[in-house]
């Protein structure tokens, strides 16, 4: 048994190395150096020296790019220093020797610098499989991650803390030194003194903080085998704070995944000014152990609880990998009673089962299409099932999976008014994940015959594994047979397996649906 499950996993999750590290160094150095002080306000006093006589060049010649990595670094070593001695300038302005060391405050609650810790981007060294690109932008400023505590309820975020971009600047009035922290994800340039610059950003790092402190490791498989352990993993969150004038696009990972799937798409895409400029992203994080019509109804709970919190008159762009796109096509899809009548002997008034098990049948299995969806993205998604699903591998690796009591329950309670139909898969117990993408499961049949809503535009992006035999082609888990949707408003099918969602061309084809997604918007 242990040779099945490493082979399915080895399969379908393409291999399992270390997704991202993050590493504090020494920065490199710059034009001037810094003797070291036993005295940290010495030493902030000399550093701010050097950025105000860097400021000063740069201020004659906007064009002095020397003058720009001098003051940059100076910048980075400013705030290195105020976080390293614990000073807290956004309390009160710090008198020095030849300074005034002050800070510009930000009205907004949510931005009280007393509840974040600065990190100078400069300091982070960041590798791993999923960080392999550092994604930057030249300009003005020094790049930093902002990190707070989160209330992970309330703040719909994906770990215990937030990780922001932003970029601190300092300004200068005789002896007196300003630090702004400005947010390049808000913000493509920034005017100080007589010129503007382009601000400078870091795009990778906080990502990559972020990618580390969720543990994937801890989160693929045990919630795929255990997930009545993890049920309170299951939310949206977000990445960044939220733009209401922004479009939102909502990332589902697949099986034995977690939000961290999405994190090289996310690293190419935010480097994009055009998608920064006007995209947001939201992850939907679940068990993926759960059968997916029943992860899709918990996900229209979500979005009606986010709906709430975060009202947005701009339509949302879902983009679900694998398993993600199962659960993403039935939140576009108006089921009535369709699926219900194909799977079951009785309506739902007659079935008698206990109250809560019937609400779950019901939520699964009859649903309407969600108003606050634009457009889809399909990648690598097996609609009509995967053979994996149903051979020995499948069969083995579903014993693995252990639904909580409650699905359980539900699965003895439904048999006795299932339908029993020729070339179906007939389980006496509720199914599990794997179960709900065999070809032949009931639900994947009869959501297949119910159509998307002819009003939300969907695409397709699909893997060959490089042979190029398609239309006769795999990903090595879903075939292109299961993956095609021939009213589909585009397809691309890439040289890769079932990972496509992080190969260029990939992330390109996103890019350009992102972009297109803007023009039909407008």
């Amino acid at each position: 048994m242990k040779i099945h499950h490493t082979l399915f996993l080895a399969l379908s999750l393409s291999g399992c190395t270390h997704f991202a590290t993050v590493k504090e160094v020494k920065p490199p150095p710059a034009g001037f150096e810094i003797l070291a002080s036993k005295d940290p306000l010495a030493t902030l006093d000399e550093t701010i020296g050097a950025a105000e006589n860097a400021w000063h060049k740069l201020d004659r010649n906007p064009q002095d790019g020397e003058a720009l990595r001098e003051y940059n670094h100076a910048v980075a070593r400013v705030m290195g220093t105020v976080r390293k001695s614990k000073l807290t300038p956004w309390a009160a302005p710090i008198k020095l020797a030849s300074h005034t060391l002050a800070w510009r405050r930000d009205p907004r609650p949510e931005r009280n610098a007393a509840g974040y810790e600065f990190i100078p981007s400069d300091e982070l060294k960041i590798s791993g499989k999923y960080m392999n690109v550092r994604e930057t932008k030249a300009g003005l400023g020094a790049p930093m991650v902002a990190k707070r505590i989160a209330d992970q309820a309330h703040d719909y975020a994906p770990t215990p803390h937030f990780y922001y971009n932003v970029t601190a600047v300092a300004r200068f009035t005789g002896s007196r030194c300003e630090i702004a922290i400005d947010e390049p994800l808000e913000q493509e340039s920034v005017r100080v003194g007589r010129h503007t610059w382009s601000l400078a950003a870091d795009y990778t790092a906080p990502l990559a903080m972020m990618l580390v402190e969720m543990e994937p490791e801890k989160l693929n498989i045990p919630r795929l085998l255990h997930p009545a352990e993890f049920a309170g993993t299951t939310r949206i969150s977000r990445l960044e704070p939220y733009n209401p004038k922004k479009t939102v696009v909502l990332l589902v990972h697949g099986l034995a995944s977690s939000p961290t799937t999405w994190f090289p798409l996310l690293n190419h895409l935010r480097a994009d000014p055009v998608i920064r400029d006007n995209y947001q992203f939201w992850f939907y994080s679940y068990p993926s152990g759960y059968p997916y019509p029943y992860s899709a109804a918990i996900l229209r709970q979500e979005l009606d609880q986010a709906e709430k919190l975060y009202p947005s008159d701009k339509k949302m762009v879902v983009i679900g990998h694998s398993m993600g796109g199962c659960i993403s096509r039935v939140l576009i899809t108006d089921s009535q009673r369709r699926i219900w009548d194909k799977m079951f002997t009785v309506p739902p008034e007659k079935m008698e089962v206990t109250p809560e098990h019937k609400h779950i049948l019901t939520e699964s299995t009859i649903f309407e299409s969600r108003p606050e969806i634009g457009r889809v993205i399909f990648i690598s998604t097996p609609h009509r099932g995967s053979d994996l699903a149903t051979n020995l591998l499948g069969q083995v690796f579903t014993r693995l999976v252990k639904l909580p009591v409650t699905l359980l329950s539900i699965g003895i309670e439904e048999a006795r008014y299932k339908r029993n139909l020729a070339g179906e898969k007939h389980l006496d117990r509720f199914p599990d994940s794997v179960d709900t993408l065999a070809p032949n499961n009931d639900f994947v049949v009869a959501v297949n015959e119910v159509p998307i809503h002819p009003g939300i535009p969907y695409h397709t992006i699909a893997g060959d594994r490089g042979r190029g035999d398609s239309p006769n082609s795999s990903d090595g888990v879903v075939p292109y047979w299961s993956s095609h949707q021939s009213a589909a408003k585009s397809e691309l099918i890439v040289p890769s397996k079932h990972g496509a969602h992080q190969t260029e061309k990939a992330i390109a084809e996103v890019d350009r649906i992102l972009r297109e997604n803007l023009k039909s918007s407008n």
